[in-house]
């Protein structure tokens, strides 16, 4: 059975050293003043009233209700869910009960909102602009050089991804290019950057792209959002739950498992 020949690249051993290393470096040198300019222009939340800070935890209480009523009995959960229906119902937990029923103010004109914007704003261009220079320096200095290949077999699909910026079609999909190791390092640096900066970090790119995306619970207050709408939804929710607890035939299932 004849063999695939192996391909072989005559290339210069310097190239490993005044390529590899120097976009390796740059990258997290990038990623440390990164977390650093984030910091330095992170504006301090501001301090909420105690009205906002009530109706943010009454929603959150029923929340939380809805998610554990398995481990409440059916009497406590009874008269929970009484207490939080006719509350969420007559907007007892309202900021501003006199603007119940009219749509939510504009995001544009609320100085909250202003900041909150601004605020994803300087991340988005501490992630866009060190990116841009590095990319532009990338192509400009090493654009089209083959630094190194792995020690593994890959399939040609992995061809586009590896070998960015060199427009061979014959190439074996191991060889690797200088840009190719520059989006490498961009989703493979994060441990880097945990070790040096630890787990709460701004270097790392993915991560902040995860939390602009924003959990289910980080957008019940954000702007626009109409509160006396999700009072009377979570009121809904939580008047059609069918109770039932884990407590429920203890007993008889703890004789069941005692072995006579």
């Amino acid at each position: 059975m004849a063999q695939v020949p192996v391909q072989t690249i005559h290339r210069d051993p310097q190239l490993f050293y005044w390529i590899l290393f120097p976009i390796t470096i740059v990258m997290i040198l990038t990623g440390v003043l990164r977390h650093y300019a984030t910091v330095m222009m992170a504006t301090a939340p501001k301090k909420q009233d105690r009205k906002t800070i009530r109706e943010q935890r009454s929603l959150i209480h029923g929340v939380n209700v809805r998610s554990n009523f398995h481990t409440l009995s059916k009497k406590s959960f009874n008269t929970r869910r009484d207490a939080l229906t006719t509350a969420y119902e007559s907007g007892a937990y309202l900021k501003d009960p006199e603007r119940r029923g009219q749509p939510p103010p504009n995001p544009m004109s609320d100085p909250s909102s202003m900041d909150g914007m601004m605020g994803m704003m300087k991340n988005q261009m501490a992630m866009m602009i060190p990116n841009t220079l590095i990319m532009s320096w990338i192509n400009a200095f090493f654009s089209g050089y083959v630094i190194m290949k792995l020690p593994f077999p890959l399939t040609i699909k992995f061809k586009s991804m590896l070998q960015a910026g060199v427009g061979t079609k014959d190439m074996d999909p191991r060889w690797m290019s200088s840009i190719s190791w520059y989006f490498l390092c961009i989703f493979g640096l994060q441990s880097v950057f945990n070790f040096i900066l630890g787990d709460n970090n701004a270097a790392n790119q993915m991560a902040q792209q995860m939390g602009q995306m924003g959990p289910p619970q980080g957008q019940m207050f954000g702007p626009g959002v109409d509160p006396d709408k999700q009072f009377l939804g979570e009121a809904e929710n939580l008047a059609v739950i069918e109770h039932y607890s884990v407590l429920d035939g203890v007993e008889q299932r703890l004789l069941e498992g005692i072995p006579v």
